[in-house]
Parts: structure tokens; C-alpha cells; sequence
């Protein structure tokens, strides 16, 4: 086995291993939306709604928590 044969094996290796994670990533986005843990609907408006004095997607919990102690 060549140093060219070698190479090709893995790259094809290295492909199908980041398929799997891609659709791995993507079932794990389907099923954290449909159990409505996340609405990624509302993110993909950040791009839309961007100016300054717009409101925030999510609150952060640490600032609210902050802002309750003063």
C-alpha cells in the first residue's frame, strides 16, 4: 500500500465520519426544536433585526439576575 493509497482511504474515512456528525448536529437541532427546549426560528431573524435598539432573541439569565439584586 502506497503513501497515495493511504491518503485516499482516510480522506474517504474523514468524509463519512463529518456526514455523520453533520446529520448527527441536524437531528440534534430537530429534535431540541420539537421538544421546545430552542425556537431557532427566532435566530435566523437576528440577521433581519439587527439594529441597536431592537429587543434581544433570549433574555440572559445573568443580567436579569443582576438587575433583581440592585
Amino acid at each position: 500500500m502506497t503513501m497515495a493509497e493511504l491518503q485516499g482511504y482516510m480522506m474517504f474515512f474523514f468524509t463519512i465520519f463529518l456526514v455523520v456528525i453533520l446529520y448527527a448536529y441536524i437531528l440534534h437541532l430537530y429534535r431540541s426544536e420539537k421538544k421546545g427546549e430552542r425556537d431557532y426560528e427566532k435566530y435566523g431573524k437576528i440577521a433581519i433585526e439587527d439594529e441597536i435598539d431592537d429587543k434581544p432573541v433570549e433574555v440572559n439569565p445573568k443580567i436579569s439576575n443582576e438587575k433583581k439584586e440592585k
